[in-house]
C-alpha cells in the first residue's frame, strides 16, 4: 500500500505563489509516474494540472509558464507563481504505476487533496 501525503495550499491574491508537496510513503515501486491533478469549484472531473514522467514534463495549457512541476525520489512538488483566480480548486497529488502518467485519468494512488483559493 502507498501513502500520498500533500501539504501547501491555502489562500492567496492574484499573481501571488504557492508550493504544493506530495509525499510518496509504503512499498513504493520503480517505476511509477506522478501528477498534479485540479478540480475546479462546483466541478465533478479531475483535470491534469502538471505530470512528470519518463517522457518528460507537461503542463496544462493555462497553467505553462507559471507553475513548475518537479520530483525528487519520492517528493512531487508544485511551484505555482502567478497565480489567477482561475487557479482555484482542489489539487490532487497522484500516482500510478507507470512509466507515463500524460493524458491518465486513472490512477492507482490519490493524495487527499489540498484546497487552493486565489482571489482577484
Amino acid at each position: 500500500q502507498v501513502t500520498l501525503v500533500q501539504s501547501g495550499g491555502g489562500s492567496e491574491q492574484s499573481g501571488g505563489s504557492l508550493t504544493l508537496t506530495c509525499a510518496a510513503s509504503g512499498h513504493t515501486w520503480n517505476p511509477y509516474c506522478m501528477s498534479w491533478l485540479r478540480q475546479g469549484p462546483g466541478k465533478d472531473q479531475r483535470d491534469e494540472v502538471a505530470v512528470i514522467d519518463d517522457a518528460g514534463t507537461f503542463y496544462r495549457a493555462s497553467v505553462k509558464g507559471r507553475f513548475t512541476i518537479s520530483r525528487v525520489n519520492n517528493i512531487l512538488s508544485l511551484q505555482m507563481n502567478g497565480l489567477k483566480p482561475e487557479d482555484t480548486g482542489k489539487y490532487y497529488c497522484a500516482a500510478h504505476v507507470s512509466k507515463f502518467c500524460h493524458g491518465r485519468t486513472w490512477y492507482n494512488y490519490w493524495g487527499p487533496g489540498v484546497q487552493v483559493t486565489v482571489s482577484s
